[in-house]
């Protein structure tokens, strides 16, 4: 099997997927934008080729370098980067070179697109946000009263909380249309109150789940980018049946096959009129990526597996050898944000939670908008010790 991995050396822990297909005897191929002799050895030692071109946003060096590659390789079977950034490139190249193991155009456009969700939401039978596609200011204030203040606006087609804020009244919405991108189309939506929440995992070529974890998040990614915040999430010890049913469903209204997923919903904290009672699930986005950041990870030390062998073994063998049956755990992540004033210190950190921190990082810079400077992932066994460790973390000094 030949498999062109896209941009494998970005987030530095994609060497893993490369690797469990290296050792399942898959011919790994790389194309990306980062000189040879910058990729880990880890990397280096997964690849059978490495391609490098000026720039992934060129798709005409993108094309030869898979060209190249089909010459002395012989037909290309997956063409993946599990990126949502690329999600758009893999689909190109697949089409160009007749694949057939992954999203085309049309299915990446249905999942880019938070407006063209939100059919596939209605045919899972989970509710969603009513929305507007932003053109006119009257229209937009037309549409804030009928769904009541505040809305949310954000890129139609875009990642994380980029370009995104809450608008609380007329002089805000008026600002946004005086200050928003000309060429970007955005969609607002009504207000949700609810904690965030993601269904995540991977299914075979028919559909069906091979993985799943659930995730808690919190409530505005917005605000952490917004205000200079720290983070915290939580990887859970079970999947709560509520969660796992309309995660399911959503799963088989996307005909998400042969792919990681992380599905995104609030669960409501207050009653709302034609989404439902404080409690319930409600949709928010799709992903059809692992979650950001160390969280492929987290997953791990939350279910005591491999996912980047469960996900290797579906490329290769649409199924998994991995025993899902394991000791199950919190894997919880809290970071801090250099310049604010924390009571306990890196070190006070390490020694309170000696033996159960599992990551103790630096985060990039590319990441640390959304994730803070530096974080710590422990594995634990309560949800009170979860809760613990978060305050332990990013205790504030007073004044």
């Amino acid at each position: 099997m030949n498999f062109i991995f896209i941009s494998p050396q970005f987030p530095a822990s994609y060497w893993n997927f490369c690797d469990r297909l290296a050792k399942r005897g898959v011919t790994v191929l790389g194309i990306g934008d980062s000189e040879y002799d910058s990729l880990s050895g880890e990397l280096k030692g997964s690849l059978t080729e490495y391609y490098r071109v000026s720039s992934l946003e060129n798709y005409d060096e993108v094309i030869r370098a898979a060209g190249y590659f089909t010459w002395k390789y012989g037909k290309i079977d997956w063409v993946e980067s599990n990126n949502e950034y690329w999600l758009t490139l893999d689909a190109r190249l697949r089409t160009d070179f007749h694949i057939t193991t992954g999203m085309d155009l049309q299915a990446v456009a249905n999942v880019r697109r938070k407006s063209a969700m939100k059919a596939f939401y209605h045919q899972a039978g989970v509710p969603a946000a009513r929305y507007h596609l932003v053109d006119s200011l009257e229209n937009g204030l037309a549409f804030a009263e009928e769904v009541s203040w505040p809305v949310f606006v954000k890129p139609d087609d875009g990642m994380g909380a980029e370009d995104s804020r809450k608008i609380r009244d007329a002089e805000e919405m008026r600002r946004f249309y005086e200050e928003k991108d000309p060429n970007t189309q955005y969609i607002m939506e009504e207000f949700i109150s609810g904690d965030i929440w993601s269904y995540d995992g991977i299914s075979d070529s028919q559909g069906n789940i091979l993985f799943e974890a659930a995730v808690s998040w919190p409530r505005s990614v917005a605000d952490i980018v917004n205000n200079k915040d720290h983070l915290s999430y939580y990887t859970c010890n079970e999947v709560p049946e509520d969660l796992r049913e309309k995660g399911r469903a959503v799963v088989k209204a996307f005909q998400v096959h042969s792919r990681f997923f992380h599905l995104e919903f609030f669960r409501l904290l207050e009653d709302k009129e034609g989404l439902g009672k404080k409690g319930e699930i409600v949709a928010l986005e799709v992903n059809m990526r692992p979650a950001g950041g160390w969280t492929p990870d987290m997953y791990n030390f939350a279910n005591s597996v491999d996912v980047y062998s469960i996900w290797a073994d579906m490329a290769a063998y649409d199924r998994t050898y991995v025993d899902m049956n394991q000791q199950k755990y919190y894997a919880v992540y809290a970071s801090q944000r250099y310049g604010k004033p924390y009571v306990h210190s890196f070190e006070e950190i390490r020694e309170r939670y000696a033996g159960k921190i599992v990551l103790d990082e630096e985060i990039p810079e590319a990441l640390s908008g959304a994730m803070g400077n530096h974080m710590w992932t422990a594995r634990l066994d309560t949800e009170e010790e979860k809760d613990e460790f978060i305050a332990f973390v990013q205790e504030m000094k007073e004044g």
